[in-house]
C-alpha cells in the first residue's frame, strides 16, 4: 500500500478512536476459507535431494540423466498452475485493498460528520437553555393576571404573541436536537460496522499476501532446480504452447470478423499500455514502475478517462460485455474460467499484458490463453 493510502487509514484510526461515541471495538473476522496449498514438484533433473553417498562412484552419469520433454512439460504445467493460483490470490489481495481504502475514507467522513453533529448539538442545547430561561422569567404569573397588571394591554398582547412564537421555536429546537442525537447514534453504528469490515478486509489481505508469496516461492524453487539448458528448453516449450494456442485461435477465422476501430479513449488507453512495455510484473502493483495484470489495465483506462474496477474479476463483473467479433482496440480480454487474468486488445489479434512474476509487460497473441470473454470500459 502506498504512503497516501497508509496515511488515510491512520487518519481514520486516529479520528474514530478519539470519538467516545464509538463504544467498544468489535472483533472482526475474515470469511475467506483457507485455500489448499500446492506443493512443488520434485527436481526434474534427477537430483532427488538424497544425502546417500554410498552409491557406486563408477556411475557418475546416473546424476546427469537428461530431462525429457515430457518431464519438462510436467514442470511447465506445474508452473502454470502455481502462477495461476498466485494470480487468483493477487486478485483477492487487490480487492481487499480497494475495499479497505474505501472503508477508511468512509470512516474518516463519518468521524467528520460526528464532530459536526456534536457541535450542532451543543449549540442547540445552548439555544434551548436560553429559551427556557426567558420563558421562566416571563411566565411566572397566569396570563389573566399579567393582562390586569399590564399598563398597556396592547404591549401585553404583543408580548404574549412573541412568547407563543418562542414556545413554538423551542419545540422546533427540541425536535432538531432529537434528530441530531439520532443522527449521531447512527453515525456511531455505521462507523463501528465499517471498522469491523475494515478489520476483516485486512485479514483477507494478509491471507492473500501469504498465499501469493508461497505460490511464487514454490514456482521459483521449482525453476531453480533446472539447469540452464533445461530452462531454455522449458522457455521454448512455453513459447511453442503459446504459438499453438494462437494458431488455433487464428485458424478459426476470428480475425475476419473482428474489424472494430478504437474509440478516442481506447486509443489513449492503448497508448498508455504500450508505453509500459518492458516494465516488470509485480503483484499488487499499479505503476508507474511495475504492474500486475489488472493494475496495468485499470491505470491505462484511468489515463484515458473512465475509472474502472481494480481487479480482473470485478472488471469482468461490472463492465459491459461484448461479443468477441465486435472487439476493438482498448477493449479488455478476460482470461480463465475464474477471470484471474486480463489483457488489453490492441488489434491484429494481439494483446498487451503483464503476464506473471518474472516477466515484463509485453505484447502477445490474444489467443494464447483461455478466453473467458471481452468487456468494454467506454461502452
Amino acid at each position: 500500500m502506498g504512503a497516501g493510502k497508509r496515511n488515510l487509514t491512520m487518519a481514520a484510526v486516529a479520528v474514530v478512536c478519539a470519538m467516545t461515541v464509538l463504544g467498544t471495538p468489535v472483533t472482526a473476522y475474515a470469511s475467506q476459507t483457507k485455500p489448499t496449498e500446492p506443493t512443488p514438484s520434485p527436481s526434474p533433473s534427477g537430483t532427488s535431494g538424497s544425502s546417500d553417498t554410498s552409491g557406486d562412484s563408477s556411475s557418475p552419469d546416473a546424476a546427469s540423466t537428461p530431462v525429457t520433454n515430457e518431464e519438462l512439460e510436467a514442470v511447465r504445467e506445474k508452473l502454470e498452475s502455481l502462477y495461476h493460483d498466485a494470480a487468483v490470490a493477487t486478485d483477492a489481495y487487490n480487492a481487499a485493498e480497494e475495499k479497505a481504502d474505501k472503508q477508511s475514507a468512509e470512516i474518516v467522513d463519518l468521524a467528520d460528520e460526528m464532530v459536526k453533529g456534536q457541535e450542532k448539538l451543543d449549540k442547540l442545547q445552548d439555544l434551548i437553555g436560553a429559551a427556557a430561561r426567558a420563558q421562566y422569567r416571563g411566565g411566572g404569573l397566569p396570563p389573566e393576571v399579567q393582562l390586569w397588571l399590564s399598563e398597556n394591554p396592547q404591549d401585553f398582547l404583543e408580548g404574549a404573541d412573541r412568547l407563543r412564537q418562542g414556545q413554538l421555536a423551542t419545540k422546533g429546537l427540541l425536535a432538531e436536537m432529537t434528530q441530531t442525537q439520532q443522527d449521531l447514534e447512527q453515525y456511531s453504528k455505521d462507523a463501528s460496522a465499517r471498522w469491523e469490515k475494515l478489520e476483516a478486509n485486512r485479514k483477507t489481505k494478509d491471507k492473500a499476501k501469504k498465499k501469493i508469496k508461497k505460490q511464487i516461492a514454490a514456482a521459483e524453487e521449482l525453476e531453480a532446480q533446472l539447469e540452464d539448458d533445461e530452462r531454455e528448453r522449458l522457455a521454448q516449450l512455453e513459447e511453442d504452447a503459446a504459438q499453438e494456442s494462437q494458431a488455433a485461435w487464428l485458424d478459426s477465422g476470428i480475425l475476419d470478423e473482428i474489424n472494430g476501430k478504437a474509440s478516442e479513449q481506447g486509443k489513449k488507453a492503448v497508448k498508455f499500455a504500450t508505453d509500459q512495455i518492458g516494465k516488470p510484473y509485480e503483484w499488487g502493483a499499479e505503476g508507474p514502475k511495475t504492474y500486475d495484470c489488472s493494475g496495468l489495465t485499470s491505470q491505462a483506462w484511468a489515463a484515458a478517462g473512465p475509472t474502472i474496477p481494480r481487479t480482473s474479476q470485478e472488471q469482468w463483473k461490472q463492465l459491459q460485455r461484448i461479443d468477441i467479433q465486435d472487439m476493438r482496440p482498448g477493449d479488455l480480454i478476460i482470461y480463465n474460467s475464474d477471470a484471474s487474468h486480463v489483457a488489453m486488445y490492441i488489434g491484429d489479434g494481439s494483446i498487451i499484458h503483464a503476464p506473471r512474476p518474472g516477466r515484463t509487460v509485453t505484447i502477445a497473441g490474444a489467443g494464447t490463453m483461455e478466453i473467458l470473454g471481452v468487456v468494454r470500459p467506454d461502452a
